[in-house]
């Protein structure tokens, strides 16, 4: 039996990874997958709450580049598409016998309840998971940024950061064999060696409240279980200074 280290978790996953291998909208056997992953974490008596993107439908930043939508309209796009995408989540994990609410930072009152901190606090108190959409509410902030503020107005212990990839490397190590992969760095490491792990305000955020974030292997089954179990080497455990 894993004994975890931490109470309370808030798991960011993009809205690529819902996608899986069709690489755009919702893939179902993925979806489910993703489910089973947070539903093990939460049956350790970890509070879990999660943050999910959009970009499986849009990315705001790019798609207002390359089109004549403006960024503030493209941004609203992409709010919508995280909420599609938390509602898919939370019938998944609800299909596995887990109580879900969908919170929203924009007024969708009729699919999800509006984002209220003591509210969401409570949900996880009582065992439910909690899917934050809509980002911050507001335009040009990433997901990234949404899912610290939320990690740091429910008093989440830690946030995992699911990526593609089994943690934090010098270089891309899809495109250089020889990428070193970190298993822990400091904040000021982080900096110093210009990594690309989240944007600079959801970064400077984490540093600021001393957050630590994990950066892991979606894909890697388990990966999510050994890491709130403290297991060492699973992923990049990124704190202190």
């Amino acid at each position: 039996m894993i004994e975890p280290v931490f109470r309370r978790v808030l798991l960011k996953i993009s809205g690529e990874a819902l996608s899986g291998p069709i690489g755009f909208g919702l893939d179902a056997r993925t979806i489910a997958y993703i489910a089973g992953e947070i539903v093990d974490v939460q049956s350790l008596g970890v509070a879990t709450a999660v943050v999910v993107g959009g970009g499986n439908f849009i990315r705001g930043d790019v798609f207002s580049t390359e089109g004549e939508i403006d960024r503030t309209v493209a941004d609203q796009m992409g709010m919508m598409g995280t909420i599609i995408n938390a509602l898919a989540l939370q019938a998944a994990i609800e299909k596995l016998g887990v109580p879900t609410r969908v919170q929203s930072a924009i007024g969708v009152s009729q699919v999800a309840e509006p984002f209220i901190r003591r509210r969401a606090v409570r949900h996880l108190e009582k065992g439910r998971v909690v899917v934050f959409a809509a980002g911050t509410g507001n335009p040009y902030f990433t997901t990234d940024t949404a899912a610290v503020l939320r990690a740091l107005e429910v008093e989440a212990e830690c946030l995992l950061k699911a990526t593609k990839v089994d943690g934090i490397y010098d270089k891309d190590p899809k495109k250089f064999p020889d990428a070193v992969r970190y298993d822990k760095l400091q904040y000021s490491e982080a900096i110093a060696k210009q990594l690309a792990i989240m944007d600079q305000t959801a970064f400077t955020m984490c540093r600021e409240h001393k957050l630590p974030v994990i950066v892991l292997d979606l894909n890697q089954k388990g990966a999510m279980l050994r890491a709130v179990g403290g297991e060492t080497g699973v992923g990049t455990l990124l704190g202190g200074d």
